[in-house]
C-alpha cells in the first residue's frame, strides 16, 4: 500500500525537491494520509525530517486550508514570514516573496509550471486564477529555486499540490463512492463560496471531480464602509484521475478550468474611495474577465534496477485567455485581449546509492500568445485598430532546460547538496507598435544561461534536534514577452511602451539558518542576502503620452535584498500552542528603496485542540504590520494604491473555532478584524473588510 501512494502521491516531476528533498509532504496532504507524522521522501526512499534540510520551507496542508478558509489563494499565505500579500484589486493579487513578486516568483501546479510569458512584474491578478478548493496543501521553498525549476524562481517558489481521491487495495472488487459539500459565508466581504466533490476509488482507478461557485458583493470596510465595484463572481471546475498501471507505474490525467467576470479595477476609476488621503481614480471603467485551464497527463514509474530508480514523464497544456474593459475619462474607451497557449514537457529522473542519490532532468515551455486593442470614441464606434494589445501580438516564448542535482551524505552529521541548470530562452514577437512611429515592428532574441548551487545541513551532537544550514545559490531570468512589448496603463499614473534592448537579470543569494525540533519547541531562523544584477524596471522615458508619464523597462539598477524570518512554536500542557513569526526586510536599488517592500511584520497565535478524534478546536491570532515608510520613486507616484508618506501600520485580531461532529460534519466559525482596524496591505489597491463574521459548513460520506 505505501508503494501504491508514493507512485500516486508522489510528484516525482520538476517539482521534485518540494515533495522529496524540501517537504516530502506528498503522502501527509493526500486525502488518505491526513495524519501521518511529517516526513520526507528523499530519493533513496529513506525519510528525512523537514528540519534536516538546507532550506527554508513551508507547508499548509490540508486541515491548516480547511481551517482558514480562505477566500482566495493569495489569503491563504497571509500569515507566513517573509510573504506579503498584495491585492490590486477584490479579485486580483499577489505573493510578494522576500521582496519580489510577479514573474521574480515561480508558481507550480503539481509541478507544473503556472509563469507563462505574459506574466509581468509588481502588482498583478495572476495568482488570484487558482482555485484555493482544489488543493490539499500548498508548499513554498523560500528564496532562490532556478537550480531545479528554472528563472522566475528567484524571492520564492510556490508548488500547489492538487486534491485527489484515493486508491484502495483492500476493497477487493468494490468501488468506493464519497462525496463532500462545502459552504462558506462572509459578512464584511459578503462573500459566499460553495465547494462540491465526488470521489470515486477502487482498487485501480481513482476519481475525482469539483466544482466551486464563488459571489462577492462589494467589500465592507472599516472607516471607508461599502466599497462600490468590488465585487465580482468566479466559476472553477476541476477533474483528476488516478490510475495504478502495474507495481511499478502510475499514472494521473488532471484538469482544471477557472473563470472569473466583472473584476474591477477599482483603485483606478471614480468608484474609489480615498484611504489615508490616496487620490481617486479617473476611469469611468476598468474591467476584467480572465478565463483559464490546465490540463496534464504524467506518468510515474518508480523501483527499477537500471541506470535510474525512478522516473516521471510529464505533458501539459494551459491556456489563458484575458479581456479588458476601460472607459477614460473623456468616455473614449479601449478594448483590448490577450490569449496564451502554454505547452510544456518534463522528464525528470533519479539515481540512488550508498551515501548519495542524484536527480537529473530536462524540460521544455512553449508559450504562444496572440493579442489585439481597438480604441474606441465616445459613442463606441471604432477610433483606431492598435498593432498589438497589452503586449504584443503573434509572440512565442521558448524555453529549454537541463539540471542535475547531487544530495551527498558525508557523515551522519553533514550532508551536502550540488545542483546546475543551464537554460536557454528564445522570444521572437510578430509584431508590436513601435514607440517612435507607432507603425508594427517584430523583434527575435536568444540568450542562454547557466547556474548552481551549494547547500550544506549540519546537526549538532550536543544539542539533539538542532541543525545548521547554508547556501550560495545564483538565479537567473530572462525577458519575457511582458517585458519587451508591454503597451498600455500600468501604475497609477504611468503607460508603458516597449523596450527592445534588454538583457537578462542575474541573482546571487547566501543564506544561514538554525532549525530545531524537540519535544516541546519547534524553531527556525534564516538570514539572507540576495545581490542583484542588470535588474528591469520601468524608466521614465521623458515623455506624456495620455497624460500619463511614458515609462519602458530598462537594465537600470543594481542592489541587493537582505532579510531576516523567525519562526518558533512551543507546545504547552492539554492540547495547548503557541507560535509566532516575524520578518525583517531591507532591499534597495541603486541608493533608493525597492518598489512594495514589506514593513516589519510579525503573527502571533495561541491555538488548542481537543485529543479526541471529533473534537473542538480554536485559535486565537494576531497580526501587526509597521508603517511602509520605505518607498521607492514609484511608490511615492502610485497614489491611487500608496498613501502620501506610506501604508499606514495596522494590528488585527481575529479568532476563529471549529468542532467536528464524527467523521462528517464540520463546523467552523470565525471573528475577523474583531477591532474592526481600517487597514489595506501595503501597494495594494482597495481596502481589506472590517469586522465580520464568518462561517463555514462542510458535510461528507
Amino acid at each position: 500500500m505505501n508503494r501504491i501512494k508514493r507512485l500516486i502521491y508522489l510528484p516525482l516531476n520538476i517539482g521534485w525537491l518540494f515533495s522529496c528533498s524540501a517537504f516530502g509532504q506528498s503522502e501527509l496532504l493526500s486525502l488518505q494520509a491526513a495524519n501521518i507524522e511529517e516526513v520526507i521522501i528523499t530519493a533513496s526512499q529513506s525519510r528525512r525530517s523537514l528540519v534536516e534540510l538546507p532550506y527554508s520551507a513551508h507547508l499548509l496542508d490540508e486541515t491548516f486550508l480547511a481551517r482558514q478558509q480562505p477566500r482566495n489563494m493569495p489569503e491563504a499565505l497571509n500569515n507566513l514570514p517573509g510573504v506579503l500579500v498584495q491585492k490590486t484589486a477584490n479579485g486580483q493579487g499577489s505573493p510578494i516573496l522576500r521582496g519580489f513578486t510577479g514573474y521574480r516568483t515561480l508558481t507550480l501546479i503539481d509541478g507544473v509550471r503556472y509563469n507563462n510569458a505574459v506574466y509581468r512584474d509588481g502588482a498583478n491578478e495572476y495568482f488570484s486564477l487558482i482555485d484555493s478548493q482544489t488543493l490539499a496543501g500548498i508548499e513554498l521553498l523560500s528564496g532562490p529555486g532556478s537550480t531545479l525549476y528554472g528563472g522566475d524562481a528567484i524571492g520564492g517558489t510556490l508548488n500547489l499540490i492538487t486534491k485527489a481521491a484515493p486508491i484502495d487495495q483492500h476493497v477487493n472488487d468494490a468501488v468506493n463512492l464519497s462525496g463532500q459539500q462545502s459552504y462558506r459565508y462572509s459578512s464584511a466581504e459578503q462573500s459566499r463560496i460553495s465547494r462540491t466533490e465526488l470521489a470515486v476509488g477502487s482498487q485501480t482507478l481513482a476519481l475525482l471531480v469539483g466544482y466551486s461557485r464563488k459571489e462577492f458583493s462589494n467589500i465592507k470596510s472599516a472607516g471607508l464602509g461599502e466599497q462600490p465595484k468590488t465585487g465580482y463572481a468566479e466559476d472553477a471546475f476541476d477533474l483528476r484521475i488516478d490510475y495504478l498501471v502495474n507495481d511499478n507505474w502510475a499514472m494521473t490525467l488532471l484538469h482544471q478550468t477557472l473563470q472569473q467576470d466583472e473584476v474591477w479595477r477599482t483603485h483606478s476609476t471614480i468608484f474609489a474611495k480615498s484611504f489615508a488621503a490616496t487620490s481617486v481614480g479617473t476611469d469611468l471603467r476598468r474591467v476584467k474577465d480572465q478565463r483559464r485551464s490546465l490540463t496534464y497527463l504524467k506518468l510515474k514509474g518508480e523501483d527499477f534496477e537500471s541506470i535510474f530508480s525512478a522516473i516521471e514523464l510529464t505533458l501539459s497544456s494551459q491556456s489563458w485567455d484575458e479581456n479588458g474593459n476601460r472607459i477614460k475619462s473623456n468616455a473614449e474607451g479601449i478594448v483590448d485581449y490577450f490569449d496564451s497557449r502554454m505547452n510544456g514537457f518534463d522528464l525528470q529522473l533519479y539515481q540512488t546509492f550508498d551515501n548519495y542519490s542524484l536527480v537529473y532532468g530536462v524540460d521544455y515551455y512553449q508559450d504562444q500568445v496572440d493579442s489585439g486593442r481597438v480604441d474606441q470614441n465616445v459613442d463606441g464606434s471604432v477610433k483606431q485598430v492598435r498593432v498589438q494589445g497589452p503586449i504584443g501580438d503573434d509572440a512565442q516564448f521558448d524555453i529549454y532546460g537541463a539540471y542535475i542535482q547531487l544530495d551527498y551524505t558525508v557523515t551522519e552529521q553533514l550532508n551536502l547538496t550540488f545542483g546546475s541548470r543551464y537554460t536557454k530562452i528564445r522570444i521572437d514577437i510578430g509584431q508590436f507598435e513601435d514607440p517612435a512611429t507607432a507603425a508594427a515592428r517584430s523583434i527575435s532574441d536568444a540568450w542562454s544561461s547557466m547556474v548552481s548551487t551549494v547547500r550544506f545541513s549540519y546537526a549538532f551532537d550536543v544539542y539533539p534536534g538542532l541543525h545548521f544550514w547554508g547556501g550560495i545559490s545564483q538565479s537567473f531570468r530572462a525577458p519575457n514577452v511582458a517585458d519587451m512589448s508591454r503597451f498600455g496603463k500600468s501604475r497609477s499614473n504611468e503607460t508603458e511602451i516597449a523596450a527592445t534592448d534588454l538583457d537578462p537579470e542575474y541573482f546571487l543569494t547566501y543564506e544561514l539558518g538554525l532549525k530545531r525540533r524537540g519535544a516541546k519547541t519547534e524553531f527556525s531562523s534564516s538570514y539572507f542576502y540576495t545581490a542583484i544584477g542588470d535588474y528591469i524596471t520601468s524608466t521614465p522615458t521623458g515623455n506624456i503620452r495620455d497624460g500619463l508619464i511614458e515609462v519602458s523597462k530598462t537594465n537600470s539598477s543594481k542592489g541587493a535584498v537582505e532579510g531576516l524570518e523567525l519562526q518558533i512554536s512551543y507546545f504547552l500542557a492539554d492540547g495547548y500552542t503557541l507560535s509566532g513569526n516575524l520578518t525583517w526586510l531591507e532591499a534597495n536599488l541603486e541608493g533608493e528603496p525597492m518598489t512594495r517592500i514589506m514593513p516589519f511584520t510579525t503573527n502571533v497565535k495561541l491555538a488548542w485542540a481537543s485529543n479526541e478524534d471529533a473534537g473542538w478546536w480554536w485559535e486565537i491570532g494576531l497580526q501587526h504590520a509597521n508603517k511602509a515608510t520605505r518607498l521607492s520613486a514609484g511608490d511615492k507616484s502610485d497614489t491611487q494604491r500608496i498613501p502620501p508618506g506610506g501604508t499606514p501600520a495596522y494590528t488585527l485580531f481575529d479568532m476563529r473555532a471549529g468542532r467536528q461532529f464524527g467523521d462528517h460534519i464540520q463546523l467552523i466559525v470565525s471573528l475577523d478584524n474583531m477591532t474592526n482596524e481600517a487597514y489595506r496591505r501595503h501597494g495594494s489597491g482597495t481596502n481589506e473588510p472590517g469586522r465580520g463574521l464568518s462561517v463555514g459548513f462542510s458535510a461528507s460520506f
